[in-house]
């Protein structure tokens, strides 16, 4: 997902504008104070710059699937980025302090320029120009993206949850990356408290896998409750349509399964669905 590469580079650079960092490539570039002062200037711009594009683009991609001139736009957004991803990679190399980065950033691209130790000035240039870059972006988008956005995306706001959650129940354990404490931590929370009457929020944002994580748990541990059902809820529902699908969930396999899901009003969908849990 294009919200999970902002993610990364916004935490690549919060973590070359850290103290720590700072402080020594302050002591490093001690005669080119200045420059480098500007140059974090306009790395904290860009992951200003980021936040914002990224809380856009977790709307957006509801409901711009399909959408030519969105999906454009992103592509130019996603080149920018890894330009910036690059420039903070080299700053950091130049600094001393590449092993920070850490192993967690594993989306990479598959392929990648032959790593070019870049000087303070000519990182300097990179990420100015770059600002300028999302700066440019951000115009375009107010000038094309919401006109094309305008036609029906009623089925694609929807639509998209339910495809994310769809997708997510067919992933294997083993296609999924760090998420063992999180995982055993969910494990643990079904097994304490009243099961009837449990809540269990997980919340962050977009591209992260949490809906992954969920699905992971569910289809480990639902075999200890005496039922079960995933339903993906979007930001626009009908409730009729939510009860359907619970209804259908709850009575899958199962041979007194109702035969008229399809036409039963509100009112008898409540009833079956708490005559079947009590």
């Amino acid at each position: 997902m294009a919200e999970t590469v902002l993610v990364l580079v916004i935490k690549k650079i919060s973590i070359a504008l850290a103290n720590e960092v700072t402080n020594q490539a302050s002591a490093q570039f001690a005669k080119h104070a200045v420059q480098l002062t500007e140059l974090q200037g306009s790395m904290r711009r860009i992951m200003r710059e980021l936040h914002v594009m990224h809380d856009f683009l977790c709307q957006m991609d509801i409901r711009s699937r399909g959408n030519q001139v969105y999906q454009g736009w992103l592509e130019e957004v996603h080149k920018v980025v890894y330009v910036m991803e690059d420039m903070v990679d080299e700053y950091m190399h130049l600094v001393g302090r590449h092993r920070d980065l850490g192993c967690c950033f594993y989306l990479k691209r598959s392929f990648r320029q032959p790593r070019s130790v870049l000087s303070l000035d000519s990182i300097a240039s990179m990420v100015n120009q770059t600002e300028k870059d999302l700066a440019h972006l951000s115009q375009t988008k107010e000038r094309w993206v919401p006109i094309t956005n305008s036609g029906n995306s009623s089925y694609n706001f929807v639509q998209r949850p339910q495809d994310l959650a769809s997708i997510s129940r067919s992933l294997d354990e083993d296609d999924l990356v760090g998420i063992e404490d999180n995982k055993q931590k969910l494990v643990e929370w079904l097994g304490v408290g009243d099961p009837a009457r449990s809540v269990i929020v997980l919340h962050g944002m977009g591209g992260l896998g949490k809906t992954a994580l969920t699905s992971t748990v569910y289809r480990k541990e639902r075999e200890r409750f005496d039922c079960h059902a995933w339903v993906s809820i979007s930001q626009t529902y009908i409730r009729e349509d939510i009860l359907r699908r619970l209804i259908v969930e709850i009575f899958r396999d199962k041979s007194n399964a109702p035969s008229n899901i399809a036409t039963m009003d509100i009112t008898t969908l409540q009833d079956t669905l708490k005559g079947f849990l009590e």
